[in-house]
Order: C-alpha cells, then structure tokens, then sequence
C-alpha cells in the first residue's frame, strides 16, 4: 500500500524536499469519483526573498502571504493569465519556499499537467496532506535524479538563472 505524504514531508528545506518530490505519484480524485494518477519526473525548488526568481523576493503580498506560512499548504497561481502551476510550501513558517511541480511521467509541463489533473486556482491555501481532492503518495519507486538550472526565469539574473534547482528523473 501506498504511504500519503503528511506534513512531516513538506516541513523541510525546499532543497531537500524538491529533490525528493521527484517519483512520487499525485492522485486527483475528481468530483465524479474518477481518479487520475501521475508520477512526478520533475521539480523546481524556490527559497526565500534573496531568491530572484521567487514570487516572496518582491515582498510579501496578498498573493505571496501563502508562501509564508506553512507547509504542505497548495499554492496554485495562475501564469500568463492562461495557465495555472501548483507549488507546495515547504520549511518553517516566515521562510517563503515552495516546490513547482514541473512535469509528470506523461504530461511534459506544469500547465500540462495541472490541465489533466483539474487543478485550478480553487485548490490556492488547500492541504495537500489532509485533502480528499488530491494528496502524493510514496509507492518506495526511487528513480536516479539529476539538477539542472530553472527554466523561464531570465528575469532573475544570471546567478538565480542558472543555479541547479531543478530536479529530473533519469531515464533508466
């Protein structure tokens, strides 16, 4: 049987969970009782205010309040006006750090995949840990991960462009 991610889990540095993240499975249970399931193959880690390309590194707003506060806690936004991207909030309470989840095993980009999962800016301030709608699971599926640079935040400068904060199952 599958393990549910608890809080536990999430209430750890970004740069310890995102890495982890990597082969683990979201489940979406839709309204309709349908489930959805897809492995996670990749990740993004953003850490604190000094980091460029994190929403908090422009202070904190109505919109960024949530990277705040605790962890295991949801926070979808919505990207070009067109696409959402969920994140989970990660660390201590009062430093602002969030996971992008960035592709699953099928679906080759977050708006790809939060489009097949349903998930909109209804789940933005949702548990991810105490949710019926949609949780990770832990099946022990351990894949070999790499680091590579962030993808699409130019906008950052080159330091925070180019530091290895993203998280990549290997093909085996």
């Amino acid at each position: 049987m599958n393990k549910i991610l608890t809080e536990d889990f999430f209430n750890r540095d970004v740069l310890e969970v995102a890495p982890e993240l990597v082969g683990k499975i979201i489940v979406r249970r839709l309204d309709d009782g349908t489930v959805l399931r897809e492995r996670i193959s990749e990740t993004e880690a953003y850490r604190g205010v000094e980091d460029k390309a994190c929403h908090a590194s422009k202070g904190r707003t109505k919109r960024t309040a949530i990277l705040y506060g605790e962890s295991g806690v949801i926070y979808v936004y919505l990207c070009y006006g067109i696409h959402w991207l969920m994140n989970i909030i990660t660390g201590e309470r009062e430093q602002p750090q969030g996971v992008l989840i960035r592709c699953g095993e099928i679906h080759n980009g977050p708006a790809k995949l939060t489009k097949y999962m349903q998930i909109d800016g209804s789940f933005n301030g949702e548990k991810i840990c105490e949710n019926d709608k949609i949780r990770i699971e832990d099946d022990g599926f351990r894949p070999k991960v790499k680091k590579a640079p962030r993808v699409g935040i130019d906008y950052a400068g080159e330091y925070w462009r180019d530091i290895e904060w993203r998280y990549i199952a290997e093909e085996e």
